[in-house]
């Protein structure tokens, strides 16, 4: 089967070179007629496992069409199935631009979102830079819907890679499209992502007043989001471990995106934090300095007459 797929492809590229080639009664070469035989090859050559052959043939089948986009991306794709990652983003963000020069920014923006999704797991940092660039794209068109999309997976990318500062930009920026199209629920909860990744970068200023600004969004103020806010913030500045401890591990907080679940899970407060007094420190306070120092005289009887 193989073999047979790829003599098969084999007679396609004979023909499309055959078109190219001009001759005493053919001055021009036939480009639509190569490249149509060169995609048909690029398909045999995949089907019969032949992957770099087939990217070979895509591109063949790209210069023919004069830079066709469409094939720039399938041999990007033949890269892929060969592992070769870098060089399949590398096709496909060609043809990504070539989209958006030929007027079709969508397909644009739907070749860099599947660039970045081959690439995440090898170099996220391209990933976080194909996403940017795909949300941007989006915007330009007003589909803010995709674009949020697009913007969420960078700042999770860029929350994993401990890129905070870059995080707290990006949170900021779907934060800011969310208002726009008035998903106020959803403004609570990357407020809240802001202000984890703030205090993982020790900026408690900078998180107490993301909260502040937030009350200017309505529904916020009075929320359940914002009262857990504030108490995560009233226990990090008196640095109260265990406050801030039980806001984090609440169900508002451990049921975010992972990435911003294991920011709260992680949160220590500046110095180690101080524990709750223990119960029989409560009751001793309770009881008063007569109390406590009834325990004292219990302790002098007890050893009164010596350790004999």
């Amino acid at each position: 089967m193989a073999a047979q797929k790829i003599n098969e492809a084999l007679e396609h590229i004979a023909k499309a070179e055959k078109y190219l080639k001009t001759g005493f009664l053919k001055w021009k070469p036939d480009y639509d007629s190569a490249a149509t035989e060169y995609g048909k090859a690029a398909v045999a050559f995949k089907n019969a496992k032949q992957y770099d052959q087939a990217r070979e043939a895509c591109l063949r089948e790209a210069e023919a069409h004069e830079n066709n986009k469409a094939a720039y991306e399938q041999a990007g794709m033949m890269l892929k199935e060969m592992q070769r990652l870098p060089e399949a983003v590398q096709l496909i963000e060609k043809a990504s631009m070539m989209y958006l020069e030929n007027g079709t920014p969508d397909t644009a923006a739907i070749a860099l979102e599947r660039a970045g999704k081959l690439i995440e797991n090898v170099s996220p940092e391209k990933a976080v830079q194909l996403y940017q660039q795909a949300a941007s794209v989006f915007e330009n068109e007003e589909r803010l819907r995709q674009a949020l999309e697009m913007l969420g997976k960078a700042s999770r990318l860029l929350v994993r890679g401990r890129r905070l500062d870059e995080a707290a930009l990006s949170l900021q920026k779907e934060k800011s499209i969310y208002k726009e199209i008035e998903n106020y629920p959803t403004c609570y909860k990357k407020t809240i992502a802001q202000v984890l990744v703030h205090l993982h970068r020790n900026d408690y200023v900078a998180a107490e007043r993301c909260v502040r600004e937030s009350y200017s969004i309505p529904g916020f103020n009075g929320s359940e989001d914002c009262a857990a806010l504030e108490q995560l913030l009233e226990g990090y500045d008196q640095q109260d471990q265990d406050q801030v401890s039980e806001v984090c591990n609440s169900p508002l907080f451990k049921y975010m995106d992972n990435d911003y679940a294991k920011l709260g899970l992680t949160l220590v407060v500046p110095g180690g934090g101080i524990k709750k007094k223990s119960p029989n420190a409560a009751q001793d306070k309770a009881r008063g300095p007569a109390a406590v120092g009834s325990h004292g005289d219990e302790e002098e009887d007890e050893y009164s007459g010596g350790l004999c």
